[in-house]
């Protein structure tokens, strides 16, 4: 059970991709939620997920450290 709120982030953060806003909020919420472990995977993650979407770089300034 220690990935199942991982894998779900990530699943509900391809759905929502079509939308910016939608994609901001969700990625909040899931910084919030996630183990510090866990956000670092999603921050591999999301580096490959939004590289050929523009539109969801501004959504990056969340994980920036």
């Amino acid at each position: 059970m220690a990935r199942v709120m991982y894998d779900y982030t990530k699943t509900i953060l391809k759905k929502v991709s079509f939308n910016a806003d939608l994609f901001y909020k969700e990625l909040k919420k899931a910084l919030e939620r996630l183990l510090p472990h866990e956000v670092n995977e999603l921050k591999i993650w999301l580096h490959e997920f939004t590289a050929n979407k523009p539109e969801l770089y501004a959504s990056l300034e969340l994980i920036k450290n």
